[in-house]
């Protein structure tokens, strides 16, 4: 592939709801501009980006990728993200990379969550955008819907440049807005044509709205508009690229991916409108001076470059995919990662398209592009020089709330698992495993349950090991909230040295549940030796790490030793520890024993309509609603909700509100436990101890 300079690069991310049409909008413009001689189908699992076995056999995008299309000697590099929630860190790492995004939505399914969530995004990044509108060769879809509804939701800023020509039901060209002029399709080539009477007063709509809009750049063009005159192609067009950058304006136009219609000239707007990345700010911190260094994409600066995105796969290796933020990056760089403090050489320089990886001797600022076998470098890094070392901040990335307890199918496989998790959390950063050594569980977290799903999956085809994924045990604790004063003797003869040990133990609540026990000693006139207090401890150490009533850690009991006795010759610092823990359980067990449960704070953000059925299914799970807060046009409902009452709440918030809830949480405190949820853990122990097979 050619060498691009700045001011000839786009970077454009695609983004839409779960199935709209992103893929299939890659495929059509990477057979027009000459990347495939023939188009691939996402049923058919054979279209460049979708290249992942798992994309193939789900037919859904899982990862973003790249795909660089040269058209009309400008390169535009593709990033293709998946529409699914459950992917969202994806679609995060590539908006931080992109320069401008396509909102894709079907004009058959019309605007759905996956669109309201895409424009958001944009909004957080102050990304320019078009919206395009797909599978117009669909008899339903309906352009003009799509067009009300997104002008109904985010204001006049909506500008179709173009209209669909029907007719008989069939989508046979299009009519430009801004020339107000129609084409018709012939095959694969596009003649002119009259505009439709039907047209006619749809057409001068837009174009009222389009000359209203280039009449605000200026005073000047401001006062031609009010006095009658006209602006000149050339000058709507200049207007109306400052509009689209400053997001003033966001275009709309429409097509069919499967029949190639309406692409030529998507990718001719995205030439013409969208900014190139020296239009784009971006600033970062030089480590030696400490100042703020203005990288802006000037190639005349020093390099350095973010890596936005990891791929490490077992059949295509590991790559780290860069955007070049300033200089000029080239194969046999000498470059220094400030985050790892460590300087490695840029062997080779590559683009990938799809998964194919293509050698490029170099990058310019604003480029992407990717550096195969940098053993240090994980996403978020930031690559420069030694000379020059640049800090950037990192991508926000969506934290994973959703986990499920794993276990590995055949015990042999438990280290390859860790290290093929590892590799995979190098490329996933919404995906974390938690070794949960209390309940001797380990657990993954992703962001939903396809997403776990998927991981599963993986691990199976593509690193050979297997995974069993299962509800995960709760954190509970026990602990006590009355005084018990107990005694125990331990004693054993078996010739020779008998076993002898003799306690008398005070057992209450400590008040402090950080702190599984506190351990004080009153014992007068030696009835037990100094030397065997610290066997005493030993033993509650050993009982607070399984309780007596429902095997969970003990938390705050306070015991004190102060009376007991010993033998001169049996006596043994084990004798002690045993006549300890059989203190303890007896003690805990008259101490009136309660199970105490984990409490998250939660907060779930929904649209005001949604409230009253977020409350409601609240309350279902045992959660006390705090309060509610107005945030950005919808409501955070804050709640305390026990840690049980968290599972599978990631789908069902999603099938309650449509997609549009989001929620967050984070352990608060420990609290006792209804009757009926201590009855019930107490009784899954004892079955577990008749069948010997307790854990």
């Amino acid at each position: 592939m050619n060498v691009y300079t700045t001011d000839k690069i786009r970077n454009v991310v695609l983004l839409g709801h779960g199935g709209c049409g992103k893929t299939s909008l890659v495929e059509a413009m990477a057979y027009l501009s000459g990347i495939t001689s023939r188009m691939g189908k996402v049923a058919d699992g054979n279209t460049v980006s979708d290249f992942g076995k798992e994309e193939q056999k789900r037919q859904i995008s899982i990862s973003t990728s790249v795909v660089p299309i040269e058209w009309d000697g400008v390169k535009i590099n593709i990033l293709d993200t998946p529409g699914f929630f459950d992917f969202a860190g994806e679609v995060e790492e590539a908006v931080s990379a992109a320069d401008a995004a396509i909102i894709v939505v079907s004009g058959k399914a019309g605007m759905e969550v996956g669109t309201e969530k895409a424009w958001e995004l944009c909004e957080k990044h102050k990304l320019p955008r078009f919206v395009f509108v797909t599978d117009m060769d669909v008899d339903n879809a309906s352009f003009r819907q799509v067009v009300e509804d997104m002008t109904n939701a985010y204001g006049k800023k909506m500008a179709p440049f173009h209209l669909p020509i029907r007719e008989n039901e069939k989508f046979v060209g299009y009519i430009n807005v801004i020339g107000e002029n129609g084409f018709r399709w012939q095959g694969k080539n596009v003649e002119e044509c009259e505009v439709p009477d039907y047209s006619r007063a749809n057409l001068q709509i837009c174009k009222d709205t389009l000359m209203e809009a280039v009449a605000e750049t200026s005073e000047e063009f401001m006062e031609r508009y009010f006095g009658g005159e006209t602006f000149s192609e050339a000058e709507i067009r200049a207007a109306l690229r400052t509009n689209v950058m400053d997001g003033a304006i966001v275009p709309m136009t429409m097509g069919s991916s499967l029949l190639c219609q309406g692409i030529y000239t998507l990718l001719d707007d995205i030439v013409k409108y969208m900014p190139c990345p020296e239009n784009r700010e971006m600033a970062g911190i030089n480590l030696k001076t400490n100042e703020i260094f203005e990288a802006n994409y000037d190639f005349a600066k020093a390099k350095s470059a973010y890596v936005f995105k990891t791929i490490v796969d077992p059949f295509i290796g590991k790559y780290s995919l860069v955007k070049v933020c300033s200089g000029v990056l080239k194969a046999d760089d000498m470059i220094y990662n400030s985050d790892k403090d460590i300087e490695e050489k840029v062997s080779k320089l590559y683009v990938l398209q799809g998964s194919r990886p293509m050698e490029v001797k170099e990058l310019h600022a604003g480029d992407i592009g990717a550096i195969a076998k940098l053993t240090g470098a994980r996403t978020g890094n930031t690559l420069s020089t030694k000379a020059a070392p640049i800090k950037y901040g990192r991508a926000e990335i969506s934290t994973p709330y959703t986990y499920m307890r794993y276990k590995a199918k055949n015990k042999a496989d438990i280290d390859k698992i860790s290290q093929s998790l590892q590799k995979m959390m190098h490329e996933d950063l919404t995906l974390k495993v938690v070794n949960d050594a209390e309940n001797k569980q380990t657990l993954i977290y992703g962001m939903g349950d396809l997403h776990l799903e998927v991981i599963a999956s993986r691990l199976l085809n593509e690193y050979k090991v297997e995974i069993e994924l299962t509800r995960p045990k709760v954190a509970y604790r026990e602990t006590i909230r009355k005084n018990s004063d107990v005694e125990y003797k331990y004693k054993k003869q078996s010739g020779g040295h008998g076993q002898y040990g003799h306690v008398k133990i005070r057992f209450s609540a400590s008040g402090d549940l950080e702190k599984p026990y506190e351990f004080e000693q009153e014992v007068v006139g030696g009835a037990v030796p100094k030397n065997f207090f610290p066997a005493v401890e030993k033993g509650l150490q050993e009982s607070v790490l399984k309780g007596p009533l429902a095997a969970y850690p003990v938390v705050g009991v306070k015991a004190v030793l102060y009376d007991g006795s010993y033998h001169p010759v049996d006596s043994s610092e084990m004798a002690f520890k045993m006549a300890t823990i059989q203190a303890f359980k007896k003690g805990f067990m008259e101490a009136g024993p309660v199970l105490l449960e984990p409490i998250a704070s939660l907060k779930v953000t929904v649209p005001d309509a949604y409230t009253g059925d977020v409350m409601g299914d609240l309350n279902k799970r045992r959660g006390r609603v705090l309060g509610m807060n107005p945030a950005g046009g919808k409501q955070v409902i804050e709640a305390d909700i026990p840690m049980t009452g968290l599972f599978g709440y990631c789908t069902d918030l999603r099938s309650m509100t449509g997609g549009r809830g989001t929620y967050s949480y984070e352990f608060a405190r420990y609290e006792q436990a209804p009757a009926e949820v201590q009855e019930k853990e107490v009784a899954a122990r004892a079955a577990k101890v008749a069948e010997g097979s307790e854990e």
